[in-house]
């Protein structure tokens, strides 16, 4: 997969109805662009979790067959359409690193031979949708990650990305590099407590870990917490 995509749109608290009309209608209509292989409309949020949902902030997820379909939607009717609504937006653009699990069945960010080398900037995505029966114990043990993240060395931005307020989340960290994503993920006590407890515990029906390298990152990157350079 050459190249995925990540738009991020602010709209003022008065377009909030004007960007749920946009999930809804956007849906299908990023999928069925040509030369989209895998494309999500997907809320966001300050966290892991329904408490921490933000209206006033939305995504598009995509994943082209090629730098020329990414420009088209660039271009086209539906960012178009977001960016009249918007008082901000941000773009990242990934090329994939690893990739581990499912989304909706599929494999959507398998690594490309000719993927970018595993240094630089680089963009981890989770995603995961919970058992019903399993989600209030799932929330309540990954406060501590939540609040373990947001410290974390070498963060650059953090936000909760789902499809639906309960049940479907994910989050998306920005990281200075491979290395402090790795100090996070196989040191942090908080970390490491969770993952060891997730087969005992058996939280998720679906997930799927994926690792980016940052090629790109154009617009307005308060959009996502991260502090202009």
């Amino acid at each position: 997969m050459p190249l995925v995509t990540m738009h991020i749109w602010r709209v003022p608290p008065v377009r909030v109805g004007a960007a749920l009309w946009r999930v809804a209608r956007d849906r299908g209509r990023v999928r069925a662009l040509p030369g989209c292989a895998f494309a999500k409309v997907l809320g966001t949020g300050r966290g892991f979790g329904p408490g921490g949902a933000d209206a006033t902030r939305w995504a598009v997820l995509s994943a082209w067959h090629s730098p020329a379909a990414a420009a088209d939607f660039e271009a086209g009717t539906v960012a178009s359409a977001w960016r009249r609504i918007a008082t901000a937006e941000c773009r990242l653009d990934l090329a994939p690193l690893s990739g581990r699990g499912t989304w909706a069945g599929r494999r959507p960010f398998e690594p490309d031979p000719g993927a970018a080398p595993d240094r630089g900037i680089v963009v981890a995505l989770t995603r995961a949708r919970l058992r019903p029966a399993r989600a209030l114990r799932f929330w309540r043990a990954i406060g501590p990650v939540a609040d373990a993240v947001a410290r974390a060395d070498g963060l650059h931005a953090t936000f909760g990305v789902g499809e639906a307020p309960i049940g479907w989340q994910g989050t998306v960290s920005v990281w200075r590099d491979a290395a402090a994503l790795r100090a996070f993920a196989y040191r942090n006590p908080a970390h490491t407590s969770a993952i060891a407890a997730t087969p005992a515990e058996r939280w998720y029906a679906e997930e799927l870990f994926a690792r980016f390298a940052l090629l790109d990152v154009a617009g307005d990157r308060s959009v996502i917490g991260w502090a202009a350079a």
